[in-house]
């Protein structure tokens, strides 16, 4: 955990406005070398965190990324340091809505600033300067991860060696706007969204969640590969058809 901004030394996002205290929270794997050059960083998609690789304690599974980082994976960290951030509002660790607003003592909730890809990156590049790094030999992301690739090598192409942008792009279509839209609104009217406010009443807007996210995993193939990967095979469970799961495709959701 570091923190990297202050009230007395903000945070200026994109659109103007200052946060502080920023604190984030990172895990780092393999070794910085001498010359500081082998710093890779990974950056996580909307729902991710810091904990890319490797088990904590008592844990069930590995971090997200298990599969691509350690000694002899394709991010060897025998040659790698490795660096994972939970990103800015990520909640993960890192200042988000979650956190206290210091001028209220109250969760930020939906008073947490608007945030850019822009935003994220700045403050990953003060983790860099925190760990006295100049210079990454890549930056790595998939999705939101691969935005924020994109978005530091174009803003500041002297400080990545090389970018690695996967299942990302620069922009939304109009039909990934309207799907985001959708998403929102269902975690948004759910009665337990409480205005934003949900946290302090200790409770969680679930059944919104659930509704954005089996929207959102739609997205995530397209038409041809969800005919492939599922078809209208039934689903191996169901009975009868009702309003429970029938298909395949409706278990993946």
């Amino acid at each position: 955990m570091a923190c990297l901004f202050t009230e007395a030394e903000p945070l200026v996002l994109a659109n103007g406005e200052k946060l502080g205290p920023v604190e984030v929270a990172f895990e780092t794997y393999g070794n910085l070398n001498d010359r500081r050059d082998n710093a890779v960083f990974i950056l996580h998609a909307l729902t991710g965190d810091a904990h890319a690789a490797g088990y904590h304690a008592g844990a069930a599974r590995p971090g997200w990324w298990d599969n691509l980082i350690g000694p002899g994976k394709p991010l060897d960290t025998d040659r790698f340091f490795v660096i994972c951030a939970n990103l800015l509002g990520g909640c993960q660790g890192t200042t988000g809505p979650s956190s206290i607003n210091p001028a209220t003592g109250s969760p930020f909730g939906l008073g947490f600033p608007q945030l850019t890809v822009a935003d994220l990156v700045e403050v990953h590049r003060a983790l860099l300067r925190h760990l006295g790094i100049s210079r990454l030999l890549a930056a790595l992301g998939g999705s939101l991860g691969g935005m924020q690739a994109l978005q530091w090598g174009l803003s500041y192409p002297e400080e990545v060696a090389n970018g690695v942008v996967v299942a990302a792009s620069s922009r939304l279509t109009a039909q990934n706007i309207a799907f985001s839209a959708v998403a929102r609104r269902a975690i948004m009217t759910d009665p337990n969204f409480l205005g934003g406010d949900y946290v302090s009443q200790e409770t969680n807007p679930d059944v919104g969640l659930a509704i954005a996210r089996m929207m959102a995993h739609i997205t995530y193939l397209s038409e041809d590969a969800l005919t492939e990967k599922f078809g209208r095979e039934p689903h191996p469970d169901s009975r009868e058809p009702g309003f429970g799961i029938d298909f395949a495709v409706e278990s993946y959701l």
